[in-house]
C-alpha cells in the first residue's frame, strides 16, 4: 500500500465549499474517531435492542407506530429502547455527513479518502433502511445479521480513512507480516458473520415472537469456536513475525493489542456460553466484536509495502 502523492489545486474554491472551514489531517483523523466511536456506540445499542426484547418496541417503520414517529405509553421500556436506538441513528448520520464535509473540503484533493469517506456515509441510510426491512419482517434473523454486518463496514471505512491520512510512508514490511496481517482480517471477518449467525439461532431473537435462522446452535456455536482458535494461532504467529524481523513499532504494538483483545473478547464468549448466554455478557460481547473489526483493519493499514 502507498499513499497517494496529492499536488495542490491551483483553482480556487468556489461557492458552498467556502463556508467550509479547510481543515488539516488532524482534523480528518478526530472526525474519522469520532465517527468510528459512534458506530460502535449504535453496534451496543443496537444489541441492548435485541438483548432485552425489545426488536418490536417500535413496530412500524420509518415510524414508531402507524400514527406517531414517537412512542407513545402503551410501547413501555422496549418502545423506549427501541427509538433510543433511531435517535442515536440520526447522531452517526450526523456525524457522518460531517466527517464527509471535511474530506471533501480538504486541499490538497485526496481521492482516497473521499471514496472511503464517501462510501461511510453512504452505508448510514443503508443500514437504515436494512433496520427498516428488519422491523417490517417482523425481524427475519438473516435481515437483522444483515443489519448488524453493515456497522463493522462502516467502522473499517473510517479506520482505513484514518490510517491512509498519515503524512509519514509506510515502511517496508516482510512477506511473512504481510500475509498475516491478512490472514488475520479474514479470520476476524468469518468470526464476526458467524457470531451473527450464533446470535440467529440462539434465544435472543429481539422479541418473543421472532423465529430463528433455523441453524443447529451447537454446530454453529462449534463452527465459530473453531474459527476463533484458527485466528488466535494466525494472531499470536504475526505478533510473533512482527517481533523477529524488521516491522514498524506501530505494527508490533497493534498486533499485540489485537491478540490481547482476541483473548478478552475469547474470554467473555466462553463464559457467556457456558453461563446460558446471559444478555449483559452477550452484549459486552459485541462490544468487543466491533472494536476488533477496528483494530484487525488498523494491523491491515499498518502493513505497509514488501520488503525490498
Amino acid at each position: 500500500m502507498t499513499l497517494e502523492s496529492p499536488t495542490r489545486e491551483t483553482e480556487p474554491v468556489t461557492g458552498f465549499w467556502r463556508l467550509v472551514p479547510e481543515p488539516s489531517l488532524d482534523v480528518v483523523r478526530r472526525w474519522g474517531w469520532a465517527s468510528v466511536v459512534a458506530n460502535i456506540g449504535i453496534v451496543v445499542t443496537g444489541g441492548l435492542v435485541r438483548l432485552t426484547g425489545s426488536g418490536l418496541g417500535c413496530p412500524t417503520w420509518p415510524q414508531c407506530t402507524d400514527s406517531s414517529y414517537v412512542p407513545h405509553s402503551a410501547l413501555g421500556i422496549h418502545g423506549a429502547i427501541e427509538f433510543g436506538n433511531r435517535l442515536l441513528g440520526f447522531v452517526v448520520a450526523v456525524i457522518a455527513i460531517i466527517t464527509w464535509l471535511v474530506v471533501m473540503r480538504y486541499r490538497p484533493k485526496r481521492t482516497d479518502l473521499r471514496r472511503l469517506a464517501t462510501a461511510a456515509a453512504l452505508g448510514i441510510p443503508l443500514q437504515a433502511v436494512i433496520g427498516g426491512i428488519s422491523v417490517l419482517t417482523g425481524l427475519n434473523p438473516w435481515i437483522v445479521s444483515a443489519h448488524f454486518l453493515v456497522s463493522p463496514i462502516i467502522i473499517t471505512l473510517n479506520v482505513s480513512m484514518m490510517r491512509r491520512s498519515r503524512t509519514s510512508p509506510y515502511p517496508h514490511t516482510p512477506p511473512v507480516v504481510r500475509a498475516l496481517a491478512t490472514a488475520a482480517v479474514v479470520a476476524v471477518w468469518l468470526t464476526v458473520a458467524l457470531g451473527t449467525l450464533v446470535t440467529g439461532s440462539g434465544p435472543h431473537s429481539g422479541d418473543p415472537e421472532t423465529g430463528r435462522n433455523g441453524l443447529n446452535e451447537t454446530v454453529i456455536s462449534q463452527l465459530h469456536a473453531d474459527i476463533v482458535f484458527g485466528l488466535l494461532g494466525i494472531t499470536i504467529a504475526l505478533v510473533i513475525a512482527t517481533r523477529v524481523t524488521a516491522t514498524s513499532r506501530t505494527l508490533r504494538k497493534l498486533a499485540a493489542w489485537l491478540l490481547a483483545m482476541e483473548l478478552l473478547q475469547g474470554a467473555v464468549g466462553l463464559t457467556q456460553y457456558f453461563t446460558g448466554l446471559p444478555w449483559v455478557l452477550v452484549l459486552i460481547h459485541m462490544f468487543f466484536a466491533a472494536v476488533l473489526i477496528a483494530l484487525v483493519t488498523a494491523v491491515y493499514g499498518e502493513r505497509g509495502t514488501p520488503a525490498t
